[in-house]
């Protein structure tokens, strides 16, 4: 994935239109996963079986 890669996701309300308003929000998730890369020497071996359990490329 590329480091400028960008995701939008709404967040809130209810599947009935009523409740909470919506919101989108912007995530950086091609930095987030460059900097899980670049510091997989520090994270946990759970968090690191988390990842890779949901596909993480390490390199």
């Amino acid at each position: 994935m590329p480091r400028k890669h960008v995701e939008t996701v709404a967040l809130g309300g209810d599947s009935e239109g009523e409740g909470q308003e919506q919101r989108e929000v912007t995530l950086k998730l091609g930095a987030w996963v460059g900097n899980q890369r670049t510091r997989a020497a520090t994270l946990t071996p759970e968090r690191i079986e988390q990842l890779s359990k949901i596909g993480m490329r390490w390199a």
